[in-house]
């Protein structure tokens, strides 16, 4: 297991490299253009504008394989040293009984059993805590053996549900619809609970890493997603180490580990590059007409939008944006060509802010880790399963140290 001063090598290692080179994935090439770094790299920018959007897409989940001009070649090296993490072991379970995964989509049931097999905390466990447990699918199979299980759940349907499955299943489970960020949670919340949390959201999982310390928990698991979804305009860092950190991260800057997508089907895909070259070329557009080169923000549109005609799609947000309509004399045909052409440069471009990804999210996970282990924890961090099967894979395992007198 890691020693502390191993963590904060580690993390103060990835703090230099992210603050080092700010300009290169603070900047986003959708709304950004053009970006200061392109004059400072001229031959990486022409490079990546060059190429089409079938090889972005094909160079989208590992960049740094890419052969792109310097610096990405050296960037991506670096990138890959500062975030090697190893597997957690994994502990050997019998065969589960296929009741058990009734009505669990089969890439989600494989990702329970992967965190399920990555829970090897020395001590037994009292009383298993699914933490946002939706109908509490993680815990059931925790609590197989017949530890009682406590689920906290926000959304009423799902609790019921939850409830159902686990009398219809026969396990011993306390479905309970619960805020875990209102003041109640606490009181919910004791020392005899191993808290355990698959893909919480930013705040969510943020209330449990902090509430499980004031209790006295003397486990929990956290795997965490959407480090974007907090409340507060910028993040405030756990650890000391972190909040000694010159970087200072928007909501924004929190979205980009977010940003690598493996599962999206065809057609969700389809949709997406859709709405971004409708956008693009509506934005190339709106600075035509106000005469002004800079990014215009539109709000989150509905699908029915992109169903239009695309004349009508540009027409009607001029509206929404209160700009004088498109000139009669537009060429649709050729606008909408130069929404698909920016699509391809954005999407290359891209690639360059891809490496950086996987740093920030573990540069996140170890202020994690650091916070807990500064409040008497031992904390191991590790993948719990591929990144095929889910981007966010990482983990952290945490036992309170025994203190020996």
């Amino acid at each position: 297991m890691p020693s502390h001063s191993d963590l904060a090598e580690h993390f103060v290692a990835l703090d230099r490299f992210l603050s080092d080179h700010q300009v290169l994935w603070r900047p986003r090439p959708f709304s950004d253009r053009p970006m200061a770094w392109e004059q400072a790299h001229p031959q990486l920018a022409a490079w990546l504008k060059s190429r089409t959007l079938a090889d972005a897409e094909l160079a989208h989940q590992q960049p740094h394989q890419l052969n792109a001009p310097e610096p990405f070649g050296s960037l991506a090296k670096q990138a890959e040293v500062l975030c090697q993490i190893a597997p957690l072991p994994q502990i050997s379970c019998p065969e589960l009984p296929n009741r058990l995964s009734n009505e669990i989509p089969g890439r989600k049931w494989l990702q329970i059993q992967a965190f399920a097999n990555s829970l090897s905390f020395t001590k037994p466990t009292q009383h298993w805590l699914d933490w946002c447990s939706g109908k509490g699918h993680l815990g059931r199979l925790l609590a197989r053996q017949g530890q009682p299980l406590s689920c906290f759940e926000h959304d009423p349907e799902l609790v019921d549900k939850g409830a159902q499955l686990s009398i219809k299943l026969g396990i011993n489970a306390q479905h309970i619809q619960q805020d875990v960020l209102a003041e109640d949670a606490a009181k919910r919340l004791t020392a005899e609970h191993t808290p355990v949390a698959l893909h919480a959201c930013g705040n969510l999982h943020i209330r449990l890493i902090k509430l499980a310390n004031e209790v006295g928990c003397q486990q929990l698991a956290i795997a965490p997603c959407c480090y974007n979804r907090i409340s507060t305009s910028h993040y405030l860092p756990l650890s000391k180490l972190a909040q000694a950190s010159t970087l200072e991260l928007s909501i924004q800057d929190l979205g980009l580990p977010l940003s690598e997508t493996v599962t999206a089907g065809a057609r969700e895909r389809k949709q997406r590059d859709t709405s971004m070259a409708r956008r693009l070329a509506f934005d190339a557009l709106q600075r035509e007409i106000r005469g002004l080169d800079e990014y215009l923000p539109t709000p989150s549109l509905a699908s029915a939008w992109f169903k239009k005609p695309f004349s009508e799609f540009c027409t009607d947000l001029a509206e929404l944006k209160h700009i004088a309509p498109p000139p009669a004399s537009t060429d649709w045909l050729k606008l909408e060509a130069k929404g698909w052409e920016l699509l391809a440069q954005v999407r290359n471009l891209e690639l360059l802010r891809g490496l950086f990804r996987r740093p920030l999210e573990v540069w996140l996970l170890l202020d994690r880790a650091l916070y807990l282990r500064e409040h008497g924890y031992a904390v191991q961090l590790g993948t719990f399963c591929s990144r095929e099967l889910t981007p966010r894979n990482l983990m952290l395992l945490a036992e309170r140290i025994a203190v020996t007198h």
